[in-house]
């Protein structure tokens, strides 16, 4: 059975996650997103390294699995 609203990809851009694997200045590391009601695991990529644990807003999506990050700053 076909569900047309499951089958929809949730948009990460504007979501809040979180690095578990830090990211390098010259390539990609890894966030946990929360979507769909759990976590997700992307590629991301960021103009300036993020360490591990850092929280971070997503700020693009370039395909299904990787999205482009900036570290969250508290206020």
């Amino acid at each position: 059975m076909n569900h047309p609203d499951t089958d929809l990809d949730p948009d990460p851009v504007g979501l809040i996650g979180r690095v578990t694997v830090s990211i390098p200045a010259d390539g990609p590391g890894e966030v946990l997103v929360p979507l769909r009601g759990g976590s997700e695991a992307f590629a991301a990529w960021s103009a300036a390294p993020v360490a591990l644990h850092t929280q971070v807003v997503v700020t693009d999506r370039s395909s299904a699995r990787s999205v482009t990050v900036e570290p969250l700053n508290p206020l």
